[in-house]
C-alpha cells in the first residue's frame, strides 16, 4: 500500500462491528447497532448461531432454507411485517442479520423469535420461493 493510500484508510471510520472480539463472540441475539434513517430509529440484531472460530460454519443449503422461511415468516407477522427491513445471512455463515424499523433491545424481540423458530421447526412443505429463475436453490 502507498503511503498516501495509507494515509486516506487511516481517516476512514471503524467500522463497529469490526471491533467486536469475535474470539469471545457466543451464540446470542445481540443489538449491533441502532442508525437513524430520515429521523427514524433502525435496529440490526445480530442473530448469532455458532461461536466464530470454534465452531463450524452452517451449511450453505441449511442457510438458504433458514434465510427463506424466516423471511417469509416476518413479513407476514401481524405485528412486525411492516417494521421488518431486512432478514438474511452473515457472509461468514455464523448467523443472521434482522433489521428492524424502530428501536429495540434484544429483550424486545425474543418472542417473536421464538415464534419464528417454531414456525421453521414445524415447517412442511415446499420451501417459499424456490424459483430458479428468481433464486439459486441449494435447499435442505
Amino acid at each position: 500500500m502507498k503511503n498516501c493510500e495509507k494515509e486516506v484508510y487511516q481517516l476512514w471510520k471503524k467500522i463497529a462491528s469490526f471491533t467486536v472480539d469475535h474470539l469471545r463472540l457466543v451464540p446470542g441475539v445481540y443489538v449491533s447497532r441502532v442508525d437513524q434513517v430520515a429521523g427514524n430509529p433502525i435496529t440490526t440484531f445480530d442473530l448469532r448461531m455458532t461461536r466464530p472460530n470454534k465452531e463450524p460454519v452452517m451449511n450453505t443449503a441449511e442457510v438458504h432454507t433458514i434465510e427463506h422461511l424466516a423471511a417469509t415468516f416476518l413479513r407476514n407477522h401481524a405485528e412486525y411485517a411492516d417494521k421488518t427491513i431486512y432478514f438474511g445471512p452473515m457472509g461468514c455463515r455464523t448467523g443472521f442479520y434482522l433489521i428492524l424499523a424502530g428501536s429495540y433491545e434484544s429483550k424486545d424481540i425474543v418472542p417473536l423469535l421464538k415464534e419464528m423458530y417454531t414456525f421453521m421447526a414445524e415447517f412442511e412443505g415446499e420451501v417459499p420461493e424456490p424459483l430458479p429463475k428468481t433464486v439459486a436453490t441449494i435447499w435442505i
